[in-house]
C-alpha cells in the first residue's frame, strides 16, 4: 500500500524524547520514503535534530493540521501509549489527518480500520498487527535448511534486537552476502515491507508463523531473524516461538550498556551474567541436542545513552566480562557481527 515517494507525517503524541517512542525513531533512522515532519505536543518549533541525533533534520509540528499543511501524505503511529490504546487526544488527530484525505499506519494492537469504512480513493489504513491467513503448526522444518539463521536475542524488550537485525542486514548485503530480514513486529514490517506482528498471533500458530516465513526466505544465504521480548522477562512469551519456528544456527545477543535491572518491568529484576543469559539461550535454542545448539556471533550493545568514551569503556568491559564480540553496530557499524556469523 505505501508507494516509496509518499511523504510521511510521525505522531509521536508527546513521545518523541521518550523510549516509547520507538517506532518514529524506527522509522526516522531507516524509512526510504521521504518524511515530511514530526508531530509531537510538547515540542512544536523544534527540529528532529534538536531533540535526536539521527535521521532527517525535519520539522516538528503541534498538529495533524499543521502536517497536513506542510504536504505529509501518511500520518504513521510512532509512539506506544500506555497500555497500548490510543487516547482520545490522538484519536481525534487520526480523524483529522483522515478528514484531510492522509492515510494512516498503525502499529497498535487497536485496529483502526473499523472506525473509517469510506475512504477516499487510494487513501488507505493499516493495521500491520494482524494475524496472517493459513497458518498452522510447526514441524521444526527449518532445522533441514543449508543456510545460516541469525536470530536476535535480548537481556531485555527495547534493547535494540530490531535495530542491530537492520544494522547487520545493512552490513551483510555491502558485504555480497545474500541476506534476508526477515522482521517479527510492527516496526520492522513498516520499515522493511514484510514479515510477521509477531504478538498478534495465537499462540498455537506462533511458532508454525515464524517456520513459514523463514521457509519462504530460505533461498537466503543468511536469514536474520528479528528478535522480540527475552526470556528473563517475567512478560514475555515471544522467545520460544522464535527459536523453535527458526531453528537458528546463530544468535546475537542484544544488551544496554550498564543496565543492571530489567529496565520494562515494574518490580526490580536483576540481570544474569551475561555469559549464562548466552548460556541458557543455546540450552534452550538446542533443547537437550534435539536441535543443533545454535553458536552465539557477539553481543551488540545499545550505547545510545552514552558519550563516545563512555561507549568504548562500557564494550570492552564486556568483552573483558564475557571473552566474547562485543560491539554497537549503530555507533560502530556491524561488520565485524557479520563476519563472525558469516565465519563460526
Amino acid at each position: 500500500m505505501l508507494k516509496p515517494d509518499q511523504k510521511l507525517v510521525i505522531h509521536f503524541f508527546e513521545q518523541i524524547d521518550k523510549l516509547n517512542g520507538k517506532m518514529g525513531h524506527a522509522v526516522l533512522r531507516y524509512s526510504r520514503n521521504p518524511v515530511a515532519c514530526a508531530v509531537d505536543f510538547n515540542h512544536k518549533g523544534s527540529t528532529t535534530r534538536d531533540l535526536l541525533d539521527f535521521g532527517p533534520d525535519v520539522p516538528v509540528m503541534g498538529s495533524v493540521t499543521e502536517a497536513a499543511d506542510a504536504g505529509g501524505d501518511v500520518l504513521v503511529l510512532g509512539m506506544a501509549p500506555s497500555g497500548g490504546r490510543l487516547p482520545p487526544e490522538m484519536i481525534a488527530e487520526v480523524d483529522k489527518a483522515v478528514a484531510a484525505g492522509m492515510s494512516v499506519i498503525n502499529g497498535l494492537h487497536e485496529h483502526l480500520g473499523p472506525r473509517y469504512p469510506e475512504l477516499s480513493p487510494g487513501q488507505w489504513i493499516w493495521d500491520i498487527r494482524q494475524e496472517p491467513q493459513d497458518l498452522g503448526i510447526a514441524w521444526a522444518r527449518a532445522a533441514g535448511l543449508q543456510n545460516r539463521r541469525a536470530l536476535l536475542v535480548g537481556t531485555d524488550m527495547a534493547v535494540g534486537k530490531m535495530t542491530a537485525g537492520l544494522e547487520i542486514w545493512k552490513s551483510a548485503l555491502e558485504d555480497g552476502v545474500r541476506a534476508d530480514f526477515l522482521a517479527t513486529g510492527q516496526v520492522g514490517i513498516l520499515v522493511s515491507g514484510k514479515g510477521i506482528p509477531l504478538d498478534a498471533i495465537r499462540v498455537d500458530y506462533a511458532c508454525g508463523a515464524v517456520e513459514k516465513m523463514v521457509m519462504e526466505a530460505s533461498d537466503a544465504e543468511l536469514e536474520i531473524i528479528e528478535g522480540q521480548g527475552s526470556i528473563v522477562h517475567p512478560g514475555s512469551t515471544s522467545t520460544l516461538p522464535l527459536m523453535r519456528g527458526s531453528c537458528p544456527t546463530h544468535l546475537v545477543l542484544c544488551h544496554r550498556a550498564g543496565m543492571t535491572h530489567l529496565d520494562t518491568v515494574g518490580e526490580p529484576v536483576a540481570v544474569p551474567p551475561l555469559n549464562d543469559i548466552i548460556q541458557l539461550y543455546e540450552d534452550i535454542a538446542s533443547a537437550c541436542g534435539t536441535f543443533a545448539r545454535p553458536v552465539t556471533a557477539g553481543i551488540a550493545v545499545n550505547t545510545a545513552h552514552l558519550d563516545a568514551k563512555a561507549a568504548a569503556d562500557a564494550i570492552a568491559a564486556i568483552q573483558d566480562e564475557t571473552g566474547r564480540l562485543a560491539v554497537d553496530p549503530v555507533r560502530d557499524g556491524a561488520t565485524e557481527l557479520v563476519k563472525a556469523l558469516m565465519s563460526s
